[in-house]
Protein backbone atom coordinates (compact mmCIF):
# COMPACT_ATOMS: atom_id res chain seq x y z
CA UNK A 1 0.00 0.00 0.00
CA UNK A 2 1.21 3.29 -0.77
CA UNK A 3 0.03 7.09 1.20
CA UNK A 4 1.14 9.86 -0.07
CA UNK A 5 1.65 12.69 1.67
CA UNK A 6 1.08 16.38 1.15
CA UNK A 7 3.98 18.72 2.46
CA UNK A 8 2.96 22.00 3.78
CA UNK A 9 4.52 23.87 0.94
CA UNK A 10 2.27 22.70 -1.64
CA UNK A 11 -0.59 23.36 -0.08
CA UNK A 12 -2.61 26.62 -0.89
CA UNK A 13 -3.32 29.50 1.45
CA UNK A 14 -6.70 28.50 1.89
CA UNK A 15 -5.77 24.87 2.62
CA UNK A 16 -2.99 25.94 5.52
CA UNK A 17 -5.59 27.63 7.17
CA UNK A 18 -7.84 24.55 7.21
CA UNK A 19 -4.85 22.60 8.53
CA UNK A 20 -4.20 25.29 11.16
CA UNK A 21 -7.96 24.95 12.64
CA UNK A 22 -8.13 21.04 12.60
CA UNK A 23 -4.77 21.36 14.05
CA UNK A 24 -5.88 23.37 16.67
CA UNK A 25 -8.79 21.59 17.35
CA UNK A 26 -7.27 18.52 17.49
CA UNK A 27 -4.88 20.02 20.17
CA UNK A 28 -7.72 20.85 22.28
CA UNK A 29 -9.26 17.81 22.15
CA UNK A 30 -6.08 16.50 23.54
CA UNK A 31 -5.93 18.47 26.41
CA UNK A 32 -9.52 17.67 27.40
CA UNK A 33 -9.56 14.23 27.21
CA UNK A 34 -6.17 14.71 29.46
CA UNK A 35 -7.96 16.93 31.56
CA UNK A 36 -11.53 15.30 31.92
CA UNK A 37 -11.41 12.33 30.06
CA UNK A 38 -13.56 10.26 27.74
CA UNK A 39 -16.36 11.85 29.14
CA UNK A 40 -15.47 15.61 29.04
CA UNK A 41 -15.24 15.23 25.63
CA UNK A 42 -17.63 16.67 23.30
CA UNK A 43 -17.39 19.11 19.95
CA UNK A 44 -19.53 22.00 22.51
CA UNK A 45 -16.37 21.57 24.92
CA UNK A 46 -13.69 21.50 21.90
CA UNK A 47 -15.11 24.73 20.51
CA UNK A 48 -15.24 26.06 23.51
CA UNK A 49 -11.81 25.77 23.70
CA UNK A 50 -10.69 27.55 20.68
CA UNK A 51 -12.77 29.83 20.71
CA UNK A 52 -15.33 28.57 17.91
CA UNK A 53 -18.94 27.99 17.39
CA UNK A 54 -19.71 24.26 17.32
CA UNK A 55 -21.26 24.81 14.00
CA UNK A 56 -18.15 25.71 12.74
CA UNK A 57 -16.15 22.50 14.07
CA UNK A 58 -18.22 20.17 12.16
CA UNK A 59 -16.95 22.29 8.59
CA UNK A 60 -13.89 20.34 9.87
CA UNK A 61 -14.96 17.39 11.66
CA UNK A 62 -18.48 15.68 11.05
CA UNK A 63 -18.34 13.90 14.28
CA UNK A 64 -16.60 13.19 17.53
CA UNK A 65 -16.04 9.80 15.85
CA UNK A 66 -14.37 11.48 12.85
CA UNK A 67 -12.25 13.69 15.21
CA UNK A 68 -10.44 10.56 16.50
CA UNK A 69 -10.40 8.60 13.72
CA UNK A 70 -8.17 11.77 12.28
CA UNK A 71 -6.32 11.47 15.55
CA UNK A 72 -6.13 7.92 15.14
CA UNK A 73 -4.47 8.27 11.66
CA UNK A 74 -2.23 11.38 12.36
CA UNK A 75 -0.53 8.72 15.13
CA UNK A 76 0.06 5.82 13.28
CA UNK A 77 1.27 8.36 10.23
CA UNK A 78 4.04 9.13 13.01
CA UNK A 79 4.63 5.53 14.12
CA UNK A 80 4.37 4.41 10.57
CA UNK A 81 7.52 6.48 9.35
CA UNK A 82 8.89 6.50 12.60
CA UNK A 83 9.02 2.40 12.24
CA UNK A 84 10.27 2.55 8.82
CA UNK A 85 13.24 4.87 9.44
CA UNK A 86 14.44 2.18 11.56
CA UNK A 87 13.79 -0.78 9.38
CA UNK A 88 15.17 0.90 6.40
CA UNK A 89 18.95 0.99 8.72
CA UNK A 90 18.84 -2.61 9.53
CA UNK A 91 21.33 -4.44 8.07
CA UNK A 92 21.90 -8.28 10.80
CA UNK A 93 19.10 -9.31 12.33
CA UNK A 94 15.75 -9.67 12.55
CA UNK A 95 13.75 -6.46 11.79
CA UNK A 96 11.86 -7.06 14.59
CA UNK A 97 14.16 -5.26 17.25
CA UNK A 98 14.82 -3.47 20.72
CA UNK A 99 15.17 -0.19 18.32
CA UNK A 100 11.48 -0.54 16.86
CA UNK A 101 10.15 -0.80 20.72
CA UNK A 102 12.10 1.89 21.64
CA UNK A 103 10.25 4.13 18.67
CA UNK A 104 6.88 3.23 19.54
CA UNK A 105 6.82 3.87 22.92
CA UNK A 106 9.26 7.42 22.30
CA UNK A 107 5.96 8.45 19.09
CA UNK A 108 3.67 8.02 22.41
CA UNK A 109 6.08 9.56 25.02
CA UNK A 110 6.17 12.53 22.11
CA UNK A 111 2.87 13.24 23.00
CA UNK A 112 1.04 11.45 25.64
CA UNK A 113 -2.82 12.83 25.14
CA UNK A 114 -2.64 12.29 21.79
CA UNK A 115 -1.34 8.71 21.93
CA UNK A 116 -4.06 8.10 24.81
CA UNK A 117 -6.77 9.39 22.61
CA UNK A 118 -5.76 7.81 19.52
CA UNK A 119 -6.70 4.38 21.57
CA UNK A 120 -9.84 5.35 23.28
CA UNK A 121 -12.88 4.63 22.02
CA UNK A 122 -11.97 2.05 19.32
CA UNK A 123 -14.76 2.09 16.73
CA UNK A 124 -16.27 -1.19 15.68
CA UNK A 125 -15.96 -0.74 12.18
CA UNK A 126 -17.26 -3.70 9.72
CA UNK A 127 -15.41 -2.35 6.77
CA UNK A 128 -12.61 -0.31 7.66
CA UNK A 129 -10.73 1.27 5.14
CA UNK A 130 -7.31 0.07 4.48
CA UNK A 131 -6.02 3.40 2.58
CA UNK A 132 -4.89 4.52 6.01
CA UNK A 133 -1.97 4.31 7.74
CA UNK A 134 -3.38 2.11 10.36
CA UNK A 135 -3.10 -0.43 7.86
CA UNK A 136 0.18 0.47 6.83
CA UNK A 137 1.63 0.44 10.33
CA UNK A 138 -0.38 -3.16 10.50
CA UNK A 139 1.07 -4.10 6.92
CA UNK A 140 4.92 -3.24 8.12
CA UNK A 141 4.64 -5.10 11.74
CA UNK A 142 3.58 -8.40 9.43
CA UNK A 143 6.31 -7.69 7.17
CA UNK A 144 9.05 -7.30 9.88
CA UNK A 145 7.41 -10.52 11.57
CA UNK A 146 7.67 -12.54 8.15
CA UNK A 147 11.25 -11.35 7.41
CA UNK A 148 12.24 -12.57 10.35
CA UNK A 149 10.85 -16.15 9.88
CA UNK A 150 12.04 -16.02 6.00
CA UNK A 151 15.81 -15.27 6.88
CA UNK A 152 15.81 -17.55 9.95
CA UNK A 153 15.65 -15.19 13.04
CA UNK A 154 11.90 -16.40 14.01
CA UNK A 155 10.53 -19.46 14.24
CA UNK A 156 7.20 -20.50 12.00
CA UNK A 157 4.33 -19.27 13.76
CA UNK A 158 1.02 -17.55 12.98
CA UNK A 159 1.94 -14.52 12.26
CA UNK A 160 -1.56 -12.61 12.73
CA UNK A 161 -0.71 -13.49 16.33
CA UNK A 162 2.79 -12.98 16.39
CA UNK A 163 1.71 -9.65 15.31
CA UNK A 164 -1.07 -8.92 17.66
CA UNK A 165 1.14 -10.35 20.65
CA UNK A 166 4.08 -7.89 19.92
CA UNK A 167 1.71 -4.96 19.67
CA UNK A 168 0.34 -5.78 22.91
CA UNK A 169 3.88 -5.84 24.55
CA UNK A 170 4.58 -2.58 22.78
CA UNK A 171 1.24 -0.73 23.57
CA UNK A 172 0.95 -2.00 26.78
CA UNK A 173 4.36 -0.72 28.05
CA UNK A 174 3.83 2.10 26.08
CA UNK A 175 0.57 3.01 28.01
CA UNK A 176 2.32 2.93 31.43
CA UNK A 177 4.90 5.32 30.60
CA UNK A 178 2.34 7.60 29.19
CA UNK A 179 0.03 6.93 32.35
CA UNK A 180 2.42 7.56 35.28
CA UNK A 181 4.52 9.83 36.18
CA UNK A 182 8.59 9.18 36.09
CA UNK A 183 7.41 5.09 35.04
CA UNK A 184 9.40 2.60 35.42
CA UNK A 185 10.84 4.20 38.58
CA UNK A 186 9.13 5.25 42.05
CA UNK A 187 6.59 2.63 41.90
CA UNK A 188 5.64 1.25 45.38
CA UNK A 189 5.20 -2.73 45.06
CA UNK A 190 7.03 -2.74 41.90
CA UNK A 191 10.10 -2.21 43.53
CA UNK A 192 12.05 -3.90 47.17
CA UNK A 193 14.60 -0.89 46.47
CA UNK A 194 13.68 2.31 49.11
CA UNK A 195 15.80 4.11 46.99
CA UNK A 196 13.41 3.60 44.05
CA UNK A 197 10.54 5.95 46.02
CA UNK A 198 12.21 8.75 45.90
CA UNK A 199 11.65 11.45 43.36
CA UNK A 200 14.30 10.49 40.35
CA UNK A 201 14.82 12.95 37.92
CA UNK A 202 14.05 13.51 34.33
CA UNK A 203 17.34 11.84 33.29
CA UNK A 204 17.35 8.74 35.81
CA UNK A 205 13.43 8.32 34.46
CA UNK A 206 14.75 8.07 31.16
CA UNK A 207 17.82 5.98 31.48
CA UNK A 208 15.93 2.95 33.10
CA UNK A 209 12.96 3.38 30.81
CA UNK A 210 15.68 2.60 28.30
CA UNK A 211 16.59 -0.98 30.68
CA UNK A 212 13.25 -1.63 30.77
CA UNK A 213 12.98 -1.31 26.82
CA UNK A 214 15.72 -3.06 26.20
CA UNK A 215 14.56 -6.06 28.43
CA UNK A 216 10.90 -5.59 27.72
CA UNK A 217 12.58 -6.57 23.66
CA UNK A 218 14.94 -9.17 24.41
CA UNK A 219 11.78 -10.83 26.05
CA UNK A 220 9.48 -10.64 22.96
CA UNK A 221 12.56 -11.63 20.77
CA UNK A 222 13.59 -14.78 22.99
CA UNK A 223 9.70 -15.96 22.71
CA UNK A 224 10.21 -15.21 19.14
CA UNK A 225 13.54 -16.41 17.96
CA UNK A 226 14.93 -19.84 16.83
CA UNK A 227 18.50 -21.12 18.07
CA UNK A 228 20.18 -18.65 15.29
CA UNK A 229 18.47 -15.68 17.36
CA UNK A 230 18.93 -17.13 21.01
CA UNK A 231 22.69 -18.49 20.36
CA UNK A 232 23.48 -14.77 19.54
CA UNK A 233 21.40 -13.39 22.33
CA UNK A 234 23.28 -15.41 24.94
CA UNK A 235 26.47 -14.42 23.68
CA UNK A 236 25.62 -10.73 24.51
CA UNK A 237 24.39 -9.67 21.13
CA UNK A 238 21.85 -7.25 21.23
CA UNK A 239 19.25 -6.29 18.27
Amino acid sequence: MTITAVSEDALSPAERRRRKVRDAIIHAAEEIFTEEGEAGLSMRRIAERIDYSPAALYKYFDSKEALFREIRESFFERLHDRMKAVTDNIKDGPLLCTPCMRAYVETGLEQPGHYKLAFSAFPDEKDPEEETYAFAAAGHLHQMIQFSMDEGWFRKMDIELAAKSVWAASHGLTLLAVTIPNFPCGLPGLSLDPEAFRDPDEAEVRSELDRLIAFHSEAVLRGLGTRKLLSRLDEGETF
